[in-house]
């Protein structure tokens, strides 16, 4: 770092890159960016400028445009000049919540943490929320996902986690005759329950983990047929994305070890032997207009659910069931 003006910046120069080991012949680039548009000299007249004199002190040094060993990047503000060739990669897309909020169905697979991550690179904020059908499914299964949460909130610095009891409208399906519509009839029931809850959180947009073809409720008529349900538009960042491709995204955002905990959510609970892949919407409506309190069932859940606020400093233990105090519980009546 130095003063903004070229003599400074090219003695800094000269004297930075004599700190580095030249190992024989080392190709370089001068990349300079005048952010501070006073500074007298173009970004292409500083590239020349600071590159004549390195190559004259330090022999070993060639220029290289495309794909050189060093790029010695020059950025030039008002009140100090920044040089620098160590470029560590971040995350990139947009600042958190610039692009606005959404709500994220997360399970305990491996895809919806990986969709949440991608939402999140693109600007969204994200509240998380989870269907649990206790005790069908265990304490484990939901301190999973909270340890899933956890591991996301690394990346926003906190995020909201609702739990929605889902057990009455689960087995409320289970005794219709309409066993190959269970899972269209469960999805469309969450995202109901997900936009009441959006609503409530000023969210605009629903994201899922879904990947085309992946599964029954994943194809292109049943993805339709379930979308109905809500008037907010759904996100899929993963609809086109190979399973191989968003298993090496859950490794490297640290959430795939967790994902694959053998804990069981309610998706993987009445799951029929044979479940439709095309599901007719007109029969799902009609079917679904004769339950008996579907809708008071679902505004029961929404009343029911815990809102957890997972950050990247809480503690968790899977094996002994605990979840510290750094997590911040409310519930909502």
């Amino acid at each position: 770092m130095c003063a903004s003006d070229l003599e400074p910046i090219v003695n800094t120069a000269l004297e930075f890159l004599g700190q580095s080991e030249l190992p024989g012949e080392t190709t370089f680039k001068v990349n300079a960016r005048r952010v501070w548009k006073e500074f007298p000299h173009s970004s292409q007249e500083m590239n020349h400028l600071i590159g004549s004199p390195l190559l004259r002190a330090y022999p070993k040094l060639k220029v290289q445009v495309k794909h050189p060993d060093i790029e010695l990047r020059v950025e030039i503000r008002e009140n100090r000049t920044y040089l620098f060739y160590d470029v560590i990669e971040a995350a990139g897309g947009f600042p958190l919540g610039t692009n606005g909020k959404a709500m994220l169905l997360l399970s305990g697979g491996i895809d919806s943490p990986v969709a949440a991550f991608l939402a999140m690179r693109r600007g969204l904020e994200i509240e998380c929320v989870h269907f649990y059908s206790y005790p069908y499914t265990s304490q484990l299964a939901k301190e999973k996902v909270i340890e899933l949460t956890k591991i996301l909130s690394g990346y926003a610095g906190k995020i909201k986690l609702h739990l929605v009891p889902f057990t009455e409208i689960q087995t409320s399906f289970a005794g219709i005759g309409q066993d190959n519509l269970m899972i269209t009839f469960m999805r469309r029931a969450m995202l109901r329950i997900t936009t009441m809850l959006a609503e409530r959180e000023g969210a605009l947009a629903i994201v899922t983990g879904d990947s085309l073809g992946q599964v029954a409720s994943q194809t292109l008529p049943s993805m339709n047929v379930i979308g109905k349900a809500t008037d907010l538009p759904i996100l899929r960042p993963l609809i086109t994305t190979d399973k191989n491709d968003i298993i090496d995204l859950a490794k490297t955002i640290g959430t795939y070890e967790t994902s694959i905990l053998p804990y069981e959510d309610c998706c993987t609970l009445f799951v029929p032997k044979s479940p439709t892949t095309n599901p007719n919407l007109r029969i799902v409506d009609k079917v679904e207009k004769t339950l008996p309190g579907l809708a008071d069932l679902i505004l029961s859940a929404v009343e029911r659910t815990e809102t957890l606020i997972a950050t990247p400093e809480m503690t968790m233990d899977l094996d002994s069931r605990s979840i510290s105090d750094d997590v911040v519980k409310e519930e909502w009546f």
